[in-house]
């Protein structure tokens, strides 16, 4: 009874109740969290009865939510002319009991983004998505401005980056969300990007490498270098490099590279096992579209993996993820056989 009272929690009868010092709010998605004013701290539990919960229903006709300059929600009452930070909806709380994950199985195959995101409150921090105007990339923009990041969609055409933003805010209208222009076959382009970036005097909590082709036919880039090679994995080398300094100053941050399973069936090293610079960046003579594909993907791999090791210790993290195979995106673009696999495998693979 001692711990209780010191804690406050014995001052009321109901186990609903809240002690003093504590208040009850929401996130924009409806899950309610409980602030302790004593000891500045926020959590997900009821401080009594540890349940969860979440609001149910939609807000009352006459109300609107809106977020304040520090990102806190706040709710409008048109009808009376009022504002205030209670949700109007949580005397219609439901209790959030889900069947408890087991360790290695939180999610599936059938969890989509906003699910992963469900509950959380990513405002104030700021992320870099390069390929974000479509697939993939659009969905994380998507799912992780609507969680209140402010998101960078970095896009080698501008016109249909600012069309993506567009739909980002047709669905939130306050969405913290813009297209700046990065075109990865370009290590020039790489550098405008990052100056340009830097110039914004913005932390960089998020740096998530997406954008890749796939099937392409045998190109050189400006630089010289191979098609598949410099945009899936050398433009985004380049590119965490440039910003390695923004990111460690914002700790705790992070990268993630989206790489495939792909990676398995290439190598890049020689017969004598030392690395073969020319299988990476090869003649047209010796080009095959996937084996380019499988290879830049084993070098984001090593690259994140790489990565993590130097700057874990500064705050960074670094992690590689298979994102599913044969997702119907506009990765296969490139050639109509790839389009047919693609289209022949749509029902049986994970949704954009």
């Amino acid at each position: 009874m001692a711990a209780l009272k010191y804690a406050g929690l014995e001052d009321t009868d109901s186990e609903e109740e809240l002690p003093p010092g504590w208040e009850e709010r929401t996130t924009k998605d409806g899950w309610v969290y409980y602030a302790n004013h004593l000891e500045e701290k926020t959590q997900w539990e009821h401080p009594k009865s540890g349940k969860r919960k979440r609001v149910a229903g939609d807000l009352p006709y006459g109300w609107e939510q809106e977020t304040d300059e520090n990102g806190q929600v706040y709710f409008v009452d048109h009808i009376n002319k009022r504002t205030t930070y209670l949700d109007p909806r949580l005397a219609f709380t439901v209790e959030d009991n889900p069947v408890k994950p087991t360790t290695r199985q939180k999610y599936d195959g059938n969890s989509t983004a906003m699910e992963i995101l469900q509950g959380r409150d990513l405002s104030g921090k700021v992320v870099i998505i390069t390929g974000a105007n479509s697939g993939i990339g659009f969905e994380t923009a998507k799912s992780l401005a609507l969680h209140g990041a402010c998101v960078f969609l970095a896009c080698r055409s501008l016109a249909r980056g600012n069309d993506a933003v567009q739909r980002i805010l047709g669905e939130w209208h306050k969405a913290k969300v813009e297209a700046m222009t990065l075109d990865l076959a370009s290590l020039q382009s790489v550098q405008h990007f990052a100056e340009a970036f830097k110039s914004k005097n913005l932390p960089l909590h998020i740096l998530i490498c997406n954008a890749a082709v796939f099937g392409a036919p045998w190109s050189l880039t400006e630089d010289g270098l191979e098609s598949t090679f410099q945009v899936n994995h050398l433009g985004h080398f380049y590119l965490v490099r440039l910003l390695e300094d923004v990111l460690c100053q914002s700790s705790p941050a992070r990268v993630v590279v989206v790489s495939s399973e792909s990676h398995r069936f290439t190598e890049i090293n020689d017969s004598s096992g030392k690395l073969d610079f020319s299988l990476l960046s090869p003649s047209k003579k010796e080009y095959w579209a996937m084996l380019a594909y499988n290879r830049s993907k084993l070098c984001n791999l090593l690259f994140s993996n790489e990565l993590n090791r130097r700057l874990s210790p500064h705050g960074v993290t670094s992690n590689a993820v298979h994102p599913g195979n044969m997702i119907f995106s506009s990765l296969h673009r490139s050639w109509w056989v790839y389009t047919l696999l693609f289209t022949l495998a749509r029902p049986f693979t994970k949704s954009l």
